[in-house]
């Protein structure tokens, strides 16, 4: 596993991989990425924190699993590359988006742009072996990213935490709510969405409203 670890979040890193769970972890990925194909690609693994650095975070949104079908996954939770159909679920945010603020359906899902200004896209696990969903689940990524969380809550102030669905709900209970803006819905896929517990969350505007109230710059959703 190729990791270059962005400099703001060095500390956080570094106490992570002196952890015996991470040195198999890593030898675990190794050995997928070895005999299987896996997503997204190994240079993207950490791109959540390539592109949102520490110090510019301003908002969290937790996923849980990277899209499994080839030329998907970027390393941002529900991002796709440049080009490629939007998935279910990123279809969904875009809608909700647009009936919040009036934005429009963008042509790229590509959420990098999101994620420069200062938004952390992580999933709970950072990789799985194509067409198999789930597959790199409890092999050490859920302990790795808690810690992320834990260190986000613990070393910012007023942060908002996106929690869509009833797995990023029970991830985020290590944040501290008195620091941090924690705004919960269901998941935006269409399982959840057309049963009534997506469309309507105005997550978007309140997290704007939010960090204006606390003299920040608000997110281009």
């Amino acid at each position: 596993m190729n990791i270059n670890i962005p400099e703001s979040w060095k500390p956080i890193f570094q106490e992570e991989f002196e952890k015996l769970y991470f040195k198999e972890l890593q030898n675990f990925v190794k050995s997928e990425y070895t005999d299987h194909k896996c997503f997204p690609p190994e240079n993207q693994i950490f791109s959540a924190f390539d592109f949102c650095s520490f110090d510019d975070l301003k908002v969290v949104i937790i996923g849980q699993d990277p899209y499994h079908d080839k030329g998907q996954a970027n390393g941002l939770c529900f991002s796709v590359n440049d080009g490629v159909k939007h998935p279910p679920s990123l279809k969904n945010i875009f809608k909700e988006i647009e009936t919040d603020l009036g934005n429009k359906v963008p042509k790229s899902g590509n959420l990098e742009r999101w994620a420069q200004e200062g938004v952390l896209l992580l999933n709970a696990t950072l990789t799985v072996r194509a067409h198999n969903a789930g597959s790199h689940q409890k092999n050490g990524w859920e302990q790795f990213t808690d810690a992320i969380i834990q260190y986000v809550s613990d070393n910012k102030q007023d942060v908002v935490f996106l929690l869509w669905g009833g797995f990023a709900k029970k991830k985020g209970k290590r944040i501290d709510k008195n620091k941090h803006h924690v705004l919960e819905t269901g998941h935006p896929s269409p399982l959840s969405a057309n049963r009534g517990y997506w469309f309507g969350n105005k997550h978007f505007s309140k997290a704007n409203e939010f960090l204006v109230d606390k003299n920040l710059k608000i997110i281009s959703w």
